[in-house]
């Protein structure tokens, strides 16, 4: 009575099986057990051990109304019902299992008794053959002696019957050329002919036996140097030889002696594909140093000496490399899988096992190799050498590519060979040949580009007003002033750097075998293209730009200044920005990583930077002493002391004017303005402070005397003191006013030297005084500070004022008209 306290749903009571009921009652799980769970102590509790009918009836009462109390009986009777149906199903369900047990266990008891039947019945039989047996064996136990010796002598009958007919088996199978059946013939019975050699019988069998399989021998030797069949064949001949005792390492030296023969022809054909493409070298050299000296347009897309194309040749370096690997590297695979088959590979036995006829023969083996393959890396080596032109790598690319796949199948059948490992290694000197080769075509590229330029810059000019400050160049869409050269030039190296790296960078393509070794692919692109060839490229830029500056003479040689600025602007641009492109492009597009130690950008942008420093200061210096030799030449070859009075300026004065103002258009095209200092409102008015020191020389006329030089020098001196230092030929910022600030310098202060050299007129002084005036009204404009100009031109005035034997100055007003005038 389990579910006496719990009422059980309809549908739950439907659903359980039929066993539940009882399940429940002896509190069983799904599986039959009995579930651990805690002794109940409670009395009330139906399924404990512990109930109390008494106690939970009266409970019952006590706590449920008349309807629960009714419902409670219901659900018990109902439950009882249904475990006493359960109860009578398995009662009926057991029944007839029990009447099939008790039907089964009566049919085995039948099965039984036969079987025992039987096994008597074998029983008896087993103990009648064992005494017929017994009876036989006592029969013949006097005849069996007897038996066993002539079943020996007939055993040696037949042994004897082989060995006399032994010659005539080997000469049939000599006959039917069935070797190796002849070798194991011959085997078989070569142990008892040597023991018996001693009689006249035997000693006949042996010496026929010995004449047969030397010539089995010859005619085995004859087909393995014939070499015609197949492997098998060939295999099968090598261990009938070894068998027959012939030396291994004779066979092999053979062997390899006529796979020599067929490779070398290989390589003869191979060799007379380069020999004429040799002297073609020389004369194509010999010619190309002749036409060299023509200069292309700086746009060009290609490099220079792409012009100059590989010596012609009887095939490209594809097809050589093709027929190279086809018939060299494909007969050499074969040899050694033949060879390895025969000598290295084949299972040794019995004497042969003990005689490590591997070891020896794979020594041999990779001597071999590697004196062929020498000789064939010799070939290839020489063949890529000619490949001189830089327009086109595909081809290249692809032949090294074809070139290393190939030598991977010798590393396959040969592990331990050096033989890939050296062709790895050409490959990787190919590949940096080809990038040296592209360096000096950029280098060539370079330098006639710049040939361009100063031809360009040669042409007479047409107008400074008009921001053209050279003619038209060779070229009919040349560029005709230096912001489009200076554009021209940078986007054209920029182009061909570009071009350069797209054609390198089939090295590194994906489809390419050893562009994903890390042998080659991180050394490459970090040592190979990003140092050897970018790197070296800009650090030539910056070599090549200072060497503009070395030139000697007054005049800075034959240089052009203004392809000084020009550079000097260019190597500038590099240091700001392109530099730090050109590197970036080249470690994306190469995905450089540094694991060696490579040049900083840091480093080239400083190079740049003082390439461009000194290259701005040197065309500082050579304008500057193109205006100082003007100046030079018109104090030097003027009379000062017995001019006549001024009235007009000087041309030469007018020259200094036109040419700074020439530069200062130049400067200004490629360079920023700069920062100058405020100017006072009468700067082309100004007077200098000598004026009033002449005017002062001329009241005290008669303390200027020679004999009293020192009131003057030391009024000099004085106003030098409060004067700030001038510093010449100091170094120039990169903006225009910096720029004709340091060119003015060195006109102005070859000019105060000058007039410190000479002796003056009264007339000398005036046309000094009118000369300075002058550059005074035009030049302050052009400079950072203009008390550097007013400064210098007093100095000058003073100077001539201190040299002069009769220092009458000119009146201003008077200076003023004559200036104006002029």
């Amino acid at each position: 009575m389990d579910e006496g306290s719990v009422p059980v749903p309809e549908d739950a009571g439907r659903r359980r099986r039929v066993h539940g009921m009882l399940k429940l009652y002896y509190g069983l799980n799904e599986e039959g057990k009995a579930p651990e769970q805690p002794e109940s102590l409670d009395p009330c509790d139906i399924n404990g051990p512990h109930f109390d009918p008494e106690h939970y009836l009266n409970k019952l009462r006590r706590e449920c109304s008349l309807t629960e109390l009714m419902d409670q009986e219901t659900c018990m009777v109902r439950q009882i019902r249904s475990l006493d149906s359960d109860m009578q199903t398995l009662v009926y369900e057991n029944y007839n299992k029990f009447i099939s047990a008790t039907d089964t266990i009566r049919k085995m008891k039948n099965d039984f008794k036969k079987m025992e039947d039987e096994m008597d019945c074998l029983s008896a039989n087993m103990a009648a053959i064992t005494e017929f047996s017994a009876r036989i064996s006592g029969t013949l136990q006097d005849q069996h002696a007897q038996i066993t010796k002539l079943s020996g002598v007939h055993t040696l009958l037949r042994k004897l019957q082989f060995l006399f007919e032994l010659p005539a088996r080997l000469n049939k199978c000599l006959e039917l050329q069935a070797y190796a059946q002849a070798v194991n013939t011959h085997r078989r019975a070569r142990c008892v002919l040597q023991q018996y050699s001693h009689l006249p019988s035997f000693k006949g069998i042996q010496d026929d036996c010995h004449a047969i399989m030397d010539k089995l021998a010859q005619e085995l030797r004859q087909k393995f140097r014939d070499g015609g069949s197949s492997a098998k064949d060939l295999s099968e001949c090598v261990e009938l030889l070894l068998q027959l005792d012939e030396p291994a390492e004779e066979l092999c030296d053979k062997f390899l002696s006529h796979a020599r023969s067929r490779l070398e022809s290989d390589l003869q054909g191979l060799e007379a594909e380069i020999r004429p493409s040799t002297s073609a070298v020389k004369d194509a050299s010999a010619h190309g140093s002749s036409s060299t000296a023509a200069a292309g347009s700086p746009t060009d897309s290609s490099p220079k000496t792409s012009s100059l194309a590989s010596p012609a040749s009887n095939t490209d370096i594809l097809e050589f490399i093709d027929r190279g690997c086809n018939e060299f590297v494909s007969s050499l695979c074969l040899v050694i899988t033949s060879y390895q088959e025969l000598f290295i590979n084949h299972a040794q036995t019995g004497e042969l096992a003990s005689k490590n006829i591997p070891q020896m023969a794979n020594g041999k083996l990779h001597a071999f190799v590697d004196d062929l393959a020498s000789r064939y890396f010799m070939l290839v080596e020489r063949r890529i050498q000619e490949e001189k032109g830089v327009g086109d790598n595909s081809l290249l690319v692809r032949a090294l590519d074809r070139f290393h796949r190939r030598l991977q199948a010798v590393a396959k059948l040969l592990p331990g060979s050096a033989v890939p490992n050296k062709g790895t290694e050409i490959v990787i000197q190919a590949a940096t040949e080809r990038v040296k080769q592209y360096l000096s075509a950029l280098q060539s590229f370079y330098m006639d580009s710049l040939t361009d330029v100063r031809q360009a810059l040669a042409t007479p000019r047409l107008s400074v007003a008009g921001a053209s400050v050279a003619g038209p160049a060779s070229g009919r869409d040349a560029p005709t002033s230096l912001p489009e050269l200076l554009s021209s030039l940078s986007a054209s190296i920029l182009n061909q750097i570009k071009s350069v790296l797209a054609s390198v960078h089939l090295f590194t393509a994906k489809d390419i075998t050893f562009s994903n070794k890390p042998y080659f692919k991180g050394e490459f692109c970090s040592q190979g293209v990003r140092e050897s060839l970018v790197v070296s490229f800009i650090k030539f830029v910056c070599q090549s730009s200072r060497q503009f500056c070395e030139s000697a003479g007054d005049k800075g040689g034959s240089t052009p200044p203004a392809l000084l600025l020009l550079l000097s602007r260019l190597c500038l641009d590099y240091e700001t920005s392109t530099i730090s492109y050109i590197l970036t492009l080249t470690d994306e597009q190469f995905l450089v990583q540094h694991h060696s130690p490579v040049t900083p950008v840091t480093t080239l942008c400083a190079e740049a930077r003082e390439a461009a420093q000194k290259l701005l200061n040197h065309y500082v210096k050579v304008q500057g002493l193109i205006i100082s030799q003007m100046l030079r030449k018109s104090v030097e070859t003027r009379d000062w002391v017995n001019t006549i009075e001024p009235r007009n300026v000087r041309a030469v004065m007018k020259r200094v004017v036109e040419d700074t103002t020439s530069i200062d258009v130049q400067v200004g095209l490629l360079y920023e303005e700069g920062v100058r200092k405020a100017h006072s409102s009468d700067s082309s008015k100004r007077t200098f402070s000598v004026y009033s020191s002449s005017r002062q020389q001329a009241r005290y006329a008669a303390s200027y005397t020679p004999s009293a030089p020192m009131d003057t020098n030391l009024l000099s001196n004085i106003h030098k003191l409060f004067s700030e230092r001038i510093d010449i030929f100091s170094s120039v910022e990169f903006n225009k006013v910096s720029v004709m600030t340091g060119i003015i310098k060195i006109s102005l202060k070859t000019f105060l030297e000058c007039v410190r050299l000479r002796t003056f007129g009264r007339y000398g002084l005036q046309q000094i005084q009118v000369d300075c005036h002058y550059l005074q009204m035009y030049l302050w404009r052009f400079v950072s500070d203009e008390n550097l100009v007013h400064f210098l031109l007093d100095e000058i005035v003073g100077s001539a004022a201190h040299r002069c034997l009769d220092p009458a100055p000119m009146e201003q007003s008077v200076i003023e008209v004559i200036c104006e005038r002029g």
